[in-house]
């Protein structure tokens, strides 16, 4: 090995002999410097992960909190909503007993065959019948498509299981989006709505 050689290796592997040669041509304060700042570096990419776990366990724990209090909103929304439904769905019953001399109540039978949701259920829907003439009616706080099949499907079910046939399907909703408006032209369903 030719002197060169060992003394690049010397600089290479012993810090002690990199400063000594340093000092001697004026690097010495540079590199010990150029040392500690590194060394800062280090510690700063440290606390800046660890700041980084923080935040994403923030971040978690905020989400998760939204979440809650998305639940809590959805579950005070369901029952305002079925609530509301029964409210309404009394007036209706009032007003239509009243005004126009139609006796309504409550139709609950059991789908032991699954005909009306594929599986079996108790189906409900309200009856309203003046002089022979039957209306089935339906209050929902917000109309889909599939609520419009469901609606003909208890309407064909009421006719199998008491042999009459509804004159009218009738529901009425705050709320029918643009697909339940379709379903119900194409299905003869009447869906009264503001919106």
């Amino acid at each position: 090995m030719t002197i060169k050689e060992e003394f690049l290796s010397l600089l290479e592997r012993d810090r002690e002999f990199r400063y000594a040669v340093a000092g001697l041509i004026g690097l010495g304060e540079v590199l010990r410097r150029l040392d500690e700042h590194g060394e800062r570096m280090v510690k700063i990419e440290e606390e800046l992960a660890k700041l980084r776990e923080d935040m994403n366990k923030l971040r978690e724990d905020m989400n998760r909190s939204f979440m809650l209090v998305e639940r809590h909103i959805s579950a005070l929304g369901t029952r305002w909503g079925l609530m509301s439904e029964e409210a309404f769905r009394e007036g209706i019953k009032g007003l239509v007993e009243r005004e126009l001399d139609f006796k309504v109540e409550r139709w609950v039978k059991f789908d032991g065959e699954g005909f009306v949701y594929d599986y079996p259920s108790q189906v409900e829907v309200d009856v309203a019948i003046h002089d022979e003439r039957l209306i089935l009616m339906e209050v929902k706080s917000h109309v889909r498509a599939s609520d419009i099949y469901i609606f003909r499907r208890v309407a064909e079910f009421y006719e199998k299981v008491e042999g009459r046939k509804p004159a009218r399907l009738i529901m009425v909703t705050p709320y029918a989006d643009e697909k339940a408006m379709e379903a119900s032209l194409r299905l003869g369903v009447e869906v009264y709505t503001k919106i």
